[in-house]
């Protein structure tokens, strides 16, 4: 896989640059989704920005909506283990 050599170099001159592509990596983001957002913001493409970070945040959504329900199932069962 290639790395964000793009990127890097970007962001070593520019602060604001830096600050977004740490915001993507605190964020979950591939390096791969990262190097696509960087692409579309050289491209001055914020509507495809914007569609690409909603995206992820709808399968980070998703992913916790799963992990709530695993906890309510062993919160549930800990609870039935103490009522007896």
């Amino acid at each position: 896989m290639r790395k964000n050599n793009t990127a890097k170099r970007e962001t070593a001159s520019n602060p604001y640059a830096y600050s977004v592509l740490q915001n993507l990596k605190d964020a979950g983001c591939t390096d791969e989704m990262i190097e696509k957002f960087m692409a579309l913001q050289d491209s001055d493409d914020e509507e495809q920005q914007i569609q690409l970070l909603s995206g992820h945040r709808k399968h980070l959504l998703e992913k916790l909506h799963r992990e709530e329900k695993r906890i309510d199932c062993l919160d549930y069962l800990i609870y039935q283990m103490k009522k007896k």
